[in-house]
């Protein structure tokens, strides 16, 4: 904790030298609650006032009763409070019109900076969260049961005209067994729990995905191999294996629910994903002359438009940036039912490639009322999808009448939807809360923002135009080497913290880093070197002998991926899988997988 603190100390003292304040006070508030309260004032208590702070931005005011544990001078609390007489008036507590966008960037810097630590949580909040889990299951039925078939009759009617062609595409590659789809494998965990490679060998197949993508089509390499079927499993709906709920660290507050999902399912919710996300991306639809509808207004590979979308919105006031709670756990089948409606081949492929039931812990197997739940490689694209349809039904309901094409691509650059991030023109922000909320979501008010000057959206703050996202410390200081996560994570945030101009702060992090890497140099981001960003560029300490390029002399982070032998029929269906022209990794055959251990050596590198 002394060396959390220390850095606090450094990077307040780098800010206050910034906006012309003084904060060796803060210093003793934060040294000594630390003392008393441990880590979480660190990691609970100051996050919860840096988003208290983002309310009264919001809100243009700050009361007496907004920061709760904090002595406070009229409105304005004292702890930070030379930054925040510097946005707030400190009589009267409104946002000052002229407000320090620097002295915003400080206080979210200080309160948030170990907000977001990769530590795992005690276990009564890990349970909590399962409860949580199983309990919002239970909600989304109960609000999937009073939706009335006129509103989802609109829902289906505006998402026709959203993703008519993408539907019409996609619903044309499932029918007929979907011969042009492939199945892909990743490299996370799986609820059966096979190997990289081993779950190559597909020996469950439900009977309901062998009647939509049959297993000779997809789960081998040619039909010469038919006789492998005999060992396979095709399990009727009640024998199927659930997905399995397990917790993974997040923050301090919670941890992170996911649904690892069976092989199998995955293989093919993997066939679906590829072509669903290219078409809806793509400008015009894969076999379609006519222009993608909702390109622009949905992504799921570059976060950058909603940042952009973000900055202009806290500039000129015009947009509003929306996030929901449990985005991903409250997607009803009753929303993808209406959603896919008029789409028959492909509603019949996706609901064969979802898990029906779960096994979570403490509540043993039992059925899901929402779609999927992190996890699943369906999820994120589907979710998106609901959200866009309901955004254009507030919309529609603000305009009092139905939209058109013309309607639509007059929204192009003031909506977008990038997983649960949205942004909506702040003129509709009312109707689309009510529509969201119609459906079963909750709006998450301390993460939304309209009516201030601040925006948030994709990871990207912004305040009046100017950029304030702060630079987090996901993992604690390193003590050696052997930490290889703590130590790439140090080298990352000093990085990030010089990039945002917090120079000082990051030489102090350098001395930190200087601890554990003897050989520390100034590299570019490109390399693979753990070394230090530089705007004076980088550091050369010798020239390939053959090559004649620079070579510089660093650590660099080596994962041990771990031993996956493959061999027959699995082995040629690995390589009729593989995307593009690239060869694939030498040795793929014998090892494969996310590396369980990493391990950081010293060697000659390219700096660049």
């Amino acid at each position: 904790m002394k060396s959390l603190v220390l850095l606090w100390k450094e990077v307040a003292e780098e800010f206050a030298t910034w906006c012309r304040t003084s904060t060796a006070r803060d210093y003793k508030t934060v040294a000594s609650r630390v003392d008393k309260e441990g880590e979480s004032f660190l990691t609970l208590t100051l996050p919860a006032f840096g988003k208290q702070f983002e309310r009264c931005l919001e809100k243009g005011l700050v009361e007496h009763t907004d920061f709760e544990g904090f002595k406070s001078r009229g409105p304005l609390p004292c702890f930070l409070g030379g930054f925040l007489a510097q946005i707030f008036d400190s009589e009267t507590g409104e946002v000052l019109i002229d407000a320090c966008p620097a002295s915003v960037f400080a206080v979210r810097q200080l309160t948030l900076m170990f907000g977001k630590m990769e530590l795992p949580c005690t276990e009564p909040r890990v349970r909590s969260a399962i409860r949580q889990y199983v309990d919002t299951d239970w909600d989304v039925k109960l609000a999937s049961d009073v939706l009335s078939e006129e509103s989802l009759s609109d829902f289906t009617r505006i998402a026709g005209l959203l993703f008519s062609d993408v539907l019409s595409h996609l619903d044309a590659l499932c029918a007929d067994g979907g011969k042009e789809l492939r199945g892909r494998h990743g490299p996370g965990a799986t609820a059966d729990r096979r190997t990289s490679n081993g779950r190559l060998r597909i020996q469950q197949w439900p009977s309901r995905l062998e009647r939509v993508f049959p297993y000779m089509e997809h789960a081998l390499p040619s039909p010469s191999y038919w006789r492998e079927m005999d060992d396979v499993d095709f399990p009727e709906p009640g024998a199927e294996q659930p997905v399995r709920v397990i917790t993974v660290p997040k923050t301090l507050k919670a941890p992170r629910i996911i649904a690892i999902e069976p092989s199998h399912m995955q293989f093919m919710q993997q066939a679906i994903l590829e072509p669903l996300v290219q078409a809806l991306e793509a400008k015009v639809v894969p076999g379609n002359k006519r222009a993608n509808l909702c390109f622009g207004m949905i992504g799921f590979t570059d976060q950058l438009p909603n940042r952009e979308l973000a900055e202009k919105g806290s500039s000129d006031g015009t947009l509003a940036t929306l996030d929901l709670s449990e985005a991903s756990d409250r997607v009803s089948t009753v929303h993808v039912e209406a959603l896919l409606r008029r789409f028959p081949h492909l509603r019949e492929a996706v609901f064969a490639t979802r898990t029906t039931h779960a096994r979570v812990p403490g509540y043993g197997v039992f059925p899901l009322s929402k779609f999927a739940s992190m996890g699943s490689a369906l999820c994120f694209p589907v979710e998106a999808m609901v959200f866009l349809t309901l955004v254009m039904m507030g919309i529609e309901r603000e305009q009092n009448s139905r939209l058109s094409r013309k309607d639509v691509l007059s929204l192009r650059g003031r909506v977008r939807v990038y997983g649960d991030d949205i942004v909506v023109p702040v003129s509709s922000v009312r109707h689309v809360i009510c529509a969201l909320e119609d459906f079963g979501f909750r709006v998450n008010s301390n993460k939304s923002f309209w009516t201030g000057r601040f925006r948030e959206s994709c990871g990207g703050d912004y305040f009046d135009g100017e950029d304030v996202t702060p630079v987090r410390l996901k993992h604690m200081i390193p003590r050696s080497r052997a930490d290889a996560s703590g130590v790439q994570g140090l080298v990352a945030f000093r990085n990030l913290l010089y990039v945002r101009g917090l120079w000082s702060s990051a030489g102090y992090v350098d001395r930190l880093v200087g601890k554990v890497l003897p050989h520390y140099p100034a590299v570019a981001p490109t390399s693979p070197v753990l070394g230090r960003w530089s705007f004076s560029g980088y550091d050369t300490d010798r020239v390939h002998p053959t090559l004649h390029t620079p070579l510089v002399k660093g650590y660099v982070a080596k994962p041990r991926i771990p031993s996956d032998p493959l061999d027959d029929w699995p082995a040629l269906l690995k390589f009729f899988l593989k995307r593009g022209f690239n060869p694939l990794q030498e040795g793929h055959l014998q090892r494969q997988g996310r590396p369980q251990v990493v391990d950081i050596k010293l060697g000659w590198k390219p700096p660049y």
